[in-house]
């Protein structure tokens, strides 16, 4: 975090090197899951319809509550720390503070209604589909955007904009660090 606040991150090649990385990793998440999407539905609420209630015409059955339970622990977990990393990044580039938080409350939000879309169609009502369309739509949008922003901070060397409110802030954070 230190190279981060201090600048030195702007100079420092193995950081940006591990931070492209993440990216590219994170980039490959964003791709598998559009793919792991469609290849069980697509944007039409009847299709996420048939997925999550079963359907005669494909002899399917209706997801089952300990599979759903299964996939939805290990993606609370694995999306909210992968959120968790690129909103991070969020702190350091330098633009509007609002669009920020747009860029961080976004994601998470979308997440939740991607992963709750889904209990929503199986357990309350097919009308809740749309939630499960729109928050994938959102949760990608967003998730690329962060990507995007996050790449464009680091090859573009851009000046961070984290600003201790005093240097005695900074020498503080300093001393937590070590």
């Amino acid at each position: 975090m230190r190279f981060v606040i201090t600048g030195e991150w702007k100079r420092n090649q193995l950081l940006q090197t591990i931070i492209i990385l993440f990216l590219v990793y994170a980039a490959l998440l964003w791709v598998t899951n559009a793919m792991l999407y469609f290849s069980k539905m697509s944007l039409s609420s009847r299709s996420v319809v048939e997925y999550y209630l079963g359907s005669e015409r494909h002899f399917t059955r209706p997801r089952s509550f300990g599979g759903m339970l299964e996939i939805a622990h290990f993606h609370l977990f694995a999306m909210g720390i992968m959120l968790l990393t690129l909103t991070h990044l969020m702190l350091f580039v330098p633009m509007a503070q609002r669009l920020k938080m747009w860029l961080v409350v976004t994601p998470f939000v979308s997440a939740l209604a991607d992963e709750g879309g889904g209990w929503l169609v199986r357990f309350v009502s097919p009308s809740f589909a749309y939630v499960k369309i729109g928050g994938f739509i959102l949760l990608q949008t967003s998730f690329a955007a962060l990507i995007a922003v996050s790449l464009w901070s680091v090859l573009a060397g851009a000046p961070n904009s984290y600003e201790p409110e005093s240097l005695d802030d900074l020498a503080d954070e300093d001393d937590s660090a070590t």
